[in-house]
């Protein structure tokens, strides 16, 4: 290419070829090539090269020589090798991923020289806005000696990644980063991609994320990092996204050695070493030859405090798609946690309840099961007798897992707290707000949905409104489940800032709760309004901005300390998913987000509970 072309200018026009030719598709195979377009005796930094694409993707290359740093036998199959002379670019990586789709048949220090085709790999797919793998597919391998030294492993540490995450993306790229020339020094995603492949390493690490189902934890670099007390990553912005956390897995299968358990706050002690690989769930992940030992630190699952006789305690959970299919163990778990650790609130929003016969797809949409087998549990495990009100939804109408039909479900435990039933109240028939005895306000459904026919509701769950009398006083809840994050684009994206596309449904959730809320206030300026629930979204995010419109409501999550703002944790960042909102009329409460589930590698549901405790 003319050297006068600037170089993502260059580099967009290999990507736009590739595409051309498939090469950047979301399968591993590569498009044929000609021999013309064969390059013989490149080294691996020619075919990393200085930004995320290689120079030479999607041609034929010889003599590719490297030491073997690991080998993969489950899933993506296939090993690493790394150059051990490097070029002294710290933009250019030394190590490459070989894709072999079956077993490997090489060794961990064999030295080989390897002829393939070059490739760039996109997990996910190209609509999933992840960033590629660049790769050596449908590879001819000749081992050239074996036992050789592994090349001594790269340290990442709190001082080597940038405090900066990444550089804006190209906007004549769409805000592609792809094409910008590495600047490790400067950006962590840079830092990162300029070891893609590369043999490195961890020291003793502080883990950020607990293990999970499919044997993999995280761990941060930077202790320092917005921690809190508990030892998680707080996400408390956009623009701070935790540079210092990383994936961990194992090279070594489950069934040779199970991976160990940690939760958030434990440490993996010693050396962790492995390739530097780029996965479809989470980015940059180091894939261990060598896995440090966890240390336990005994991170305990949190209780709230018991509500004063003239407290009003409510509560959110979302439970995990429960339904009677599943063991009794789950539901006795859950029981008592809304026993012991939420001090049995007085009304308790749940999400997630499914159905009777839960994902089996036949039409069925009542919960009367479920709900009876829960309370039963609760009353079993030493607490109250609650009753619950709902609105069954229309058939596959809601969202969640086919055919099983989650909604929101008060339970209310009726020795503290009445229940003010309204008939009429069904899937598609919209509560209101109307003034009521003495003027106050009141609502023309209980329990009722808000607005159910809006396109913003589409496939997602209708907001479930109640009116509760405690000790004389009317509280309105308004329990709500926005729509999910799925579909939205990882930190690691290409795209810098990522594409959250799903935000623009839970915007016009969220002003479609506000205006109901408006309708209260309007009749009734100091009514007590909660709106709480799985809003799927941050407290810093334009959701909760839009819930919050016109001081309609308070996200009550903001009174607690920065380090205790979260719900949730997802690849190592502690985040804010389940929010309680107050009115203005509720000049005074407590709130704590109660950390029992999200921090733990046992887990009863991947959220925390959220109470707040007021007097009306």
């Amino acid at each position: 290419m003319p050297s006068s072309i600037p170089r993502s200018a260059a580099v967009a026009a290999v990507v736009s070829a590739a595409l051309a030719a498939g090469l950047l598709a979301g399968s591993s195979a590569s498009a044929e090539t000609t021999p013309a377009q064969t390059a013989a005796g490149v080294r691996v930094h020619d075919i990393q090269g200085t930004t995320r694409i290689s120079p030479l993707v999607g041609r034929q290359v010889t003599g590719v020589t490297g030491i073997v740093t690991g080998v993969r036998t489950y899933g993506s199959r296939g090993f690493w090798i790394q150059d051990p002379q490097g070029d002294d670019d710290p933009a250019t990586s030394e190590g490459l991923f070989v894709f072999t789709s079956s077993v490997p048949t090489v060794a961990v220090g064999d030295a080989v020289s390897v002829a393939g085709t070059v490739g760039e790999y996109v997990p996910g797919g190209l609509n999933s806005g992840n960033q590629s793998l660049t790769q050596i597919t449908r590879p001819t391998v000749t081992v050239v000696s074996s036992g050789n030294a592994v090349p001594a492993p790269v340290t990442i540490s709190g001082f080597s990644v940038p405090d900066a995450y990444a550089p804006e993306g190209d906007p004549a790229a769409a805000g592609s980063i792809n094409g910008l020339t590495l600047a490790p020094e400067s950006y962590a995603l840079d830092y990162y991609e300029s070891l893609e492949g590369t043999n490195v390493r961890v020291g003793t690490s502080r883990v950020v994320g607990a293990t999970d189902p499919y044997a993999e934890l995280w761990v941060t670099v930077k202790p320092w990092e917005n921690d809190n007390r508990r030892g998680g990553a707080v996400y408390g912005s956009y623009t701070a996204q935790n540079t210092g956390r990383l994936q961990i897995q194992s090279l070594t299968p489950i069934a040779e050695k199970p991976f160990p358990k940690a939760n958030v706050g434990d440490v993996l002690a010693g050396s962790t070493e492995g390739p530097l690989d780029f996965n479809q769930f989470g980015g940059y992940t180091l894939t261990a030859r060598t896995l440090g030992t966890v240390v336990d630190r005994g991170l305990e699952r949190e209780t709230t405090d018991k509500q004063h006789k003239n407290e009003l305690a409510v509560a959110t959970y979302n439970v995990e798609n429960l339904d009677p299919s599943d063991p009794q163990e789950k539901f006795d778990a859950l029981a008592a946690a809304v026993v012991d650790n939420l001090a049995s609130p007085d009304i308790l929003a749940l999400e997630e309840i499914q159905d009777d016969n839960g994902a089996k797809n036949d039409g069925t949409v009542a919960a009367g099961q479920t709900l009876k087998k829960f309370t039963d549990a609760i009353v079993a495990a030493g607490g109250p007798a609650y009753e619950w009100r709902s609105v069954d939804p229309e058939n596959n109408k809601d969202g969640g897992e086919p055919g099983g039909n989650i909604r929101q479900v008060f339970l209310f435990n009726p020795e503290r707290v009445s229940f003010t039933d309204r008939a009429g109240g069904d899937a598609t028939t919209a509560t209101g707000v109307v003034r009521g005895e003495r003027g106050r306000a009141a609502l023309t459904l209980s329990p009722g949905r808000i607005d159910p026919a809006n396109t913003a509701w589409e496939s997602s769950r209708k907001p479930l409104a109640g009116e509760f009398t405690f000790r004389g006083r009317t509280v309105f809840v308004i329990a709500n489940h926005f729509g999910s994050k799925g579909g939205d684009e990882g930190l690691t994206s290409h795209h810098q800032p990522p594409n959250r596309s799903s935000e623009a449904k839970r915007l016009l959730q969220a002003q479609a709760v506000n205006a109901f809320v408006k309708d209260v206030l309007a009749v009734e300026k100091q009514a007590d309004v909660l709106v709480l629930g799985d809003i799927n979204d941050f407290e810093f995010s334009e959701t909760t901005k839009a819930l919050t419109d016109g001081g309609a409501l308070y996200p009550a999550v903001k009174s607690l300390p920065r380090g205790e703002r979260y719900s949730y944790v997802y690849q190592g960042n502690s985040q804010v998913l389940d929010q309680i909102l107050t009115s203005p009329g509720i000049h005074h409460f407590e709130y704590d987000s109660v950390h029992i589930n999200a921090e733990f590698a046992d887990q009863n549901s991947d959220h925390d509970p959220q109470v707040l405790r007021f007097r009306p």
